[in-house]
């Protein structure tokens, strides 16, 4: 509740009390540690606190057994009150050992955690790494991504990748030839609808103009496509100067029942020869990165499968000419690891 000045002056008169909000400005602490760092008993703390809550002074928040406090900032006390108190607390007596004892209480803080880190490290994979979505971590990252990007994820089936992208790009060009596929994205993507669009086309006809974005994403898409160089060749069309290609693919593997269930043309990808392929269709600074992650299917009989997976990413030269008025270069003769002949 509100106190007048006369009450609000009458409380703050109060040594005891103006070290405890002195704490308080700086950390959120329990009662118990309040005591601590004032070297009182628990219960004398707890009855300034109670004219201190009265006055609305202070912010409580409850945690697990624990009761937290900290200084109500703009509400008990007028700002530029509290700001001419702030400026003088290092005058008031028992100050210095109040801050010297609240050092200890941090330093009780971080040890537990540090002793309990030390003893669990073993099993903190197992015990502490597990996500449902792993969005988290892909909102992390993306964050360095600048906001003005535009960026197509290609082959994008029901947009998991393009959920993603949409969270941190201007905006994402979801591009499948399947229908059916862009009708489950659209509504995985409702939410988003402002920043995504959906066209239905080919890889190796992409329903882009060229140098229209600065960014191609091609995840678990390239072991599905007939021609992989001439999807290369159109992603690198729809780049901009200075835009990025990121492939994300299975290594090779030998589960051949994937070629009827999943309709997969390879059965997963040579990454060198990939990198080699992505080079020689105008990218430069190509990179293949292996992937701590494995996708997981499960084989006839139920048996589950995990797959090893690589990660290649590569850029446009800044110096490009659009790769319309750029001649092709030449096939590769060799056939793409895994494809099958006809």
């Amino acid at each position: 509740m509100k106190s007048g000045l006369t009450t609000l002056l009458k409380v703050l008169s109060d040594r005891t009390r103006l070290r405890l909000l002195g704490l308080l400005a700086s950390e959120e602490l329990s009662v118990g540690e309040l005591a601590r760092s004032l070297a009182m008993l628990q219960s004398r703390v707890s009855n300034h606190l109670k004219v201190l809550r009265e006055c609305g002074m202070l912010e409580e928040r409850r945690e697990g057994a624990s009761v937290l406090v900290r200084l109500a900032r703009g509400h008990g006390i007028p700002a530029d009150l509290w700001a001419a108190i702030e400026s003088r607390l290092e005058t008031v007596e028992g100050r210095a050992h109040d801050l010297e004892r609240l050092e200890q209480v941090l330093d009780d803080r971080r040890r537990r955690s540090r002793d309990f880190f030390d003893r669990i490290a073993g099993e903190w994979d197992a015990v502490g790494s597990e996500f449902k979505h792993g969005l988290a971590r892909w909102r992390a990252l993306g964050s360095l991504v600048p906001p003005e990007l535009v960026v197509a994820d290609v082959g994008c089936g029901t947009g998991s990748m393009a959920r993603a992208l949409a969270c941190v790009a201007r905006r994402v060009i979801c591009i499948d030839h399947s229908a059916a596929m862009l009708e489950q994205a659209k509504r995985r993507l409702a939410a988003h609808a402002d920043r995504v669009e959906f066209r239905a086309g080919e890889l190796d006809r992409l329903p882009l103009s060229d140098g229209e974005v600065d960014a191609v994403f091609a995840s678990l898409v390239l072991h599905h496509v007939p021609d992989v160089i001439a999807a290369l060749r159109e992603m690198r069309r729809a780049l901009k100067p200075g835009g990025r290609l990121v492939i994300t693919d299975l290594e090779p593997h030998k589960e051949s029942w994937m070629a009827e269930a999943m309709a997969d043309l390879r059965l997963g990808l040579d990454s060198t020869d990939l990198r080699s392929r992505v080079e020689k269709c105008g990218f430069v600074d190509a990179v293949v990165d292996e992937v701590e992650d494995r996708y997981v299917v499960e084989a006839p009989g139920g048996r589950k499968v995990e797959l090893p997976l690589f990660l290649i990413h590569a850029t446009v030269p800044r110096n490009a000419v659009p790769a319309s008025q750029e001649s092709a270069p030449p096939l590769l003769a060799a056939p793409i690891h895994g494809e099958r002949s006809s």
